[in-house]
């Protein structure tokens, strides 16, 4: 089977703290009343992404990649609407995750597309604390008086090492990348009901074996600025990990020209993984041309080759990590 830019139907989530902004504005056609997440660009056996062009049409993504002989992306991308709060939560890291879950484990990072004047989201502890002090304080109902609280605002950055204590607030829409894992440990879900009428289940005992007590440093900013690429086109590097990298592609007009333009070339080290925020996008490669639009996502095989980007857009581009041993 040959080897083309493949455009994705994202596998859909209907969790209860979820809104309906993924349907409404970034086009998510659902009967669900609630669509929480949109998982763009995924592998994962809970959400597998289906391909929409091409001799493809109807195989998943993994399907696909298989039939060609490429290795599945260690990575997932998600758009997340936050109408109310997440759990707040940790991910365990590779080694705990195999051993007791039998999948990796989760590092991830949220880029906030949109946020309501009030947002905030979780992020570890405001001081260094014990294990014995972490678990008295999910036990008396005292745990938001330990976390950090930190206000958020379009175009922020946040990198979510596996162990970290997080929870996003409501009034944010964000793009999450993550390494290809659906493990989660709640400890604290804000006195919620499940579907099923009762209060959704936690996991205290895991959390507490995983979770890292000392404050995080928090950096909020892309990594690097990369100014005068291409006129038409400003590009960020927002972070650069051993599980993915991400840029952030700008493309407007400029002097001379209605739309920004941009070749990029596809290597046969890694995939590339496009996620449309806002605008239109054009591609063209391996004589296949793909519009997209708000809230749609592509996947672009390693080895495709020179592809042809050109319109106006902000995308999230997302690639393989770095591979250090250091996260």
């Amino acid at each position: 089977m040959e080897l083309y830019p493949l455009k994705l139907k994202a596998a859909l989530k209907d969790y209860i703290w979820g809104g309906t902004r993924l349907r409404d504005e970034y086009g998510k056609a659902s009967d669900l009343d609630k669509v929480a997440e949109s998982w763009e660009m995924s592998v994962h056996p809970d959400g597998p992404s289906v391909i929409m062009n091409g001799p493809a049409a109807g195989k998943t993504l993994a399907d696909y990649l298989t039939a060609v002989g490429q290795e599945l992306p260690p990575i997932l991308i998600k758009l997340i609407d936050a109408h109310d709060n997440l759990s707040v939560q940790v991910h365990p890291d590779n080694e705990y995750a195999q051993r007791v879950e039998g999948e990796p484990g989760k590092t991830e990072m949220w880029y906030i597309v949109e946020a309501t004047p009030d947002a905030q989201l979780i992020y570890g502890f405001k001081q260094e604390i014990t294990r014995e002090e972490f678990a008295q304080s999910i036990k008396d109902n005292t745990l938001l008086d330990k976390v950090r609280q930190v206000p958020v605002k379009k175009g922020d950055v946040f990198y979510i090492p596996s162990g970290t204590l997080h929870a996003i607030g409501k009034g944010c829409l964000i793009c999450e990348i993550q390494q290809s894992s659906n493990t989660t440990y709640r400890v604290y879900d804000y006195g919620r009901l499940g579907k099923d009428g009762k209060p959704r289940q936690l996991h205290v005992a895991k959390a507490l074996d995983v979770t890292k007590l000392q404050p995080l440093a928090l950096h909020t900013a892309p990594e690097a600025e990369i100014a005068g690429v291409l006129a038409g086109v400003e590009l960020s590097l927002l972070k650069q990990s051993p599980y993915f990298t991400v840029y952030r592609l700008d493309l407007h007009d400029f002097v001379g020209q209605d739309e920004g333009r941009l070749d990029l070339m596809v290597s046969p080290a890694s995939f590339q993984a496009l996620t449309v925020l806002a605008g239109e996008l054009r591609l063209q490669a391996a004589g296949q041309e793909l519009r997209l639009v708000k809230g749609e996502s592509a996947y672009l095989p390693a080895g495709l080759g020179l592809c042809h980007l050109s319109g106006k857009a902000s995308v999230l581009l997302s690639q393989k990590g770095s591979g250090n041993a250091d996260a």
